[in-house]
């Protein structure tokens, strides 16, 4: 082998290695932007899986609430009762305190 062919051998390797370390860094550079454009989708997702998270964790409350709601109607509705037969003998009764204390 000659001097000059070794030259060649030499500068072809070197070459070779600078594309393919060049080919190699353009493919983690690549990789790398991926990666960051997929960590930003996933920090969105994951910002409204928490929204979401805050907006339904107070369902199971609600039949609780529905519960009480309930118990307001039927009191509500006992006291409209009452009243309406308080003023129906009001209209009535001449002498309510009378009958009050006969009662």
């Amino acid at each position: 082998m000659t001097e000059q062919t070794v030259y060649i051998i030499w500068i072809s390797s070197i070459v070779l290695l600078l594309v393919v370390t060049t080919v190699v860094a353009l493919l983690l550079w690549l990789i790398l932007r991926t990666v960051n454009r997929i960590q930003d989708v996933v920090g969105q997702i994951w910002i409204a899986g928490q929204g979401v998270a805050n907006n339904t964790i107070q369902i199971p409350l609600l039949a609780t609430t529905n519960r009480y709601a309930a118990q307001i109607l039927d009191t509500a509705k006992k006291i409209v009762g009452g009243a309406a037969a308080i003023e129906q003998h009001a209209e009535g009764c001449p002498g309510c305190p009378t009958c009050a204390l006969t009662k």
